[in-house]
């Protein structure tokens, strides 16, 4: 019987033992890749969840601001006019608890300068100062009527110095400003009264005192300059 070479014997040996085992160095780099992966895959997986959630929360807070803007709009809304004209300031406070649609519509005009530029088209003596809307308005009908104010009781609600607007319905961009200039119990019919000068009484006076044609139009162009809007004298 040949004896077999060591070399033989060894080859014979390596075959035996099936495959060759991997390197700790080999077992490291595959653990790795692995691990790499996984926080790729997480890291991918936070981006999508927090851009997901940054959205949802950018629309929760367009909300909450919207409503925000509501409850400050109605708590904040400012509570003074001044009304500059070329005669002095008028300053104005409004009712907002009495009158809030109307108090609305005049603050959003008076912030789109609706006012600026505008004339005191119609004075009456004892009756009223009127800027606005040049049609034919309440302060016309009044006089039309001939109602004296010596016949006229005197109304807590409309006293001198009253801030208000036509009853009548206008479009959204049309308004009708007046200041009374005299107890009028009869504007309760087609006033809506939302404000009271709380200074500048000298200046409505003075404004009422101008010399008008027989329509009661000033002579001498009195206008609006703009209207300054604050929650505090």
């Amino acid at each position: 019987m040949a004896r077999i070479k060591p070399q033989a014997l060894l080859l014979q040996s390596k075959r035996k033992k099936g495959p060759t085992r991997m390197s700790i160095t080999t077992i490291i780099a595959c653990n790795l890749v692995v691990i790499l992966v996984l926080f790729s895959l997480f890291a991918t997986y936070k981006y999508c969840y927090q851009r997901t959630n940054k959205q949802s929360g950018a629309t929760l807070n367009a909300y909450e601001d919207i409503d925000a803007f509501g409850n400050r709009k109605k708590a904040d809304l400012p509570s003074f006019a001044i009304i500059n004209t070329s005669k002095g300031s008028i300053t104005v406070e409004l009712n907002k608890e009495a009158s809030p649609e109307t108090v609305d519509k005049f603050l959003d005009l008076c912030e789109k300068g609706y006012f600026k530029g505008m004339l005191f088209h119609r004075v009456i003596k004892n009756y009223v100062i009127q800027v606005g809307d040049q049609g034919h308005g309440a302060a016309e009908d009044w006089t039309l009527k001939g109602k004296s104010q010596n016949q006229l009781s005197t109304s807590p609600k409309h006293e001198a110095f009253m801030l208000g607007t036509s009853k009548t319905k206008r479009s959204n961009d049309h308004f009708e400003l007046f200041i009374t200039t005299a107890p009028i119990p009869d504007l309760s019919e087609k006033l809506i009264v939302f404000g009271r000068v709380v200074k500048g009484e000298d200046v409505v006076q003075e404004i009422e005192e101008v010399d008008t044609d027989e329509h009661y139009r000033p002579k001498s162009p009195i206008g609006i300059i703009n209207v300054e809007l604050t929650h505090q004298t």
